[in-house]
């Protein structure tokens, strides 16, 4: 194989393009610690602030946050529902879903930086097993189960939306649908997931809430995913069989709620500015 040029080398890595991961600031624990005691505060749950938080730092691009926000979770005073192996489990979780908002590649770094970062006595009793490998028996259910995402999400334009997204490109929704909707967004059943994290409907909405909203530059898809989140709530898709209460759910559905958790994401990007999609930090005089 040929190799690169000096010169071409310097190019892809130029400081200017931002290349490398954006490195976990000072303040960035307490700023973690003063989203999990203001979540308390209003009654929100241990799995939406940490799923709201992993969210956005994976679209960031800030592995090493994302090992701070682990440390944090664990080693939170207030009752925890999971062990510091499924709050492991439910942050990869979340940076699997981000695929579908952020792309793959800062969900690969990641992932891979977040899991290097842990212990071993952790990443020993991490799940192996993949649970949405596609099966010519599994497809029509995993339609079907991507659909019914795609139709809480956006009812009562479901149908409309598709045609408009067809005629951009035919295949966009045939891509967002299958590839998206069904094979990412949409849980697998819990008793072919081993130990696998599930965010279910209303985390999910959660996850694009907070990635787009710490991109910038995609407010009507901030918009819609709002709704979707309130929609979850009024057809009751978050209360189906295999879905799990989630504390807080209705208050962060509505206005108040989904203020706190839009400055929440915005406190996160503020602190990790001017990391790829982040907004530049203002300078201060």
């Amino acid at each position: 194989m040929s190799k690169l040029s000096p010169s071409l080398k310097a190019l892809i890595n130029a400081p200017f393009t931002r290349p490398d991961p954006t490195p976990a600031p000072a303040r960035i624990r307490d700023l973690f610690q003063t989203i999990a005691r203001d979540a308390a505060k209003h009654n929100v749950g241990f799995k939406p602030w940490v799923a709201l938080s992993s969210a956005a730092t994976f679209t960031l691009n800030s592995p090493e946050s994302l090992t701070i926000l682990h440390d944090v979770a664990s080693s939170s005073p207030s009752p925890r529902p999971l062990s510091p192996v499924q709050t492991a489990e439910l942050i990869r979780e979340v940076g699997l879903k981000c695929i579908s908002f952020n792309g793959i590649p800062r969900s690969i770094n990641c992932l891979n930086a977040f899991h290097a970062s842990l212990p071993k006595e952790i990443t020993s009793q991490l799940e192996t097993a993949p649970s949405r490998a596609p099966t010519p028996d599994l497809l029509p259910y995993v339609t079907r189960r991507g659909r019914a995402l795609w139709d809480s999400v956006y009812r009562p334009y479901e149908g409309k939306l598709i045609a408009k997204l067809a005629t951009s490109h035919p295949d966009l929704p045939v891509h967002i649908l299958h590839s998206h909707y069904a094979a990412l967004l949409s849980d697998p059943d819990a008793a072919d997931r081993g130990g696998l994290a599930s965010t279910g409907r209303i985390l999910t909405s959660l996850i694009a809430v907070a990635c787009l909203r710490a991109q910038t530059g995609v407010g009507p898809q901030v918009l819609s995913h709002v709704f979707g989140l309130r929609k979850a709530m009024e057809d009751g898709s978050c209360q189906e069989p295999g879905q799990e209460v989630v504390e807080g759910a209705e208050w962060l559905a509505g206005d108040e709620g989904s203020e706190w958790m839009l400055r929440t994401v915005d406190s996160i990007s503020e602190i990790l500015g001017g990391g790829n999609f982040a907004r530049v930090p203002a300078s201060k005089l």
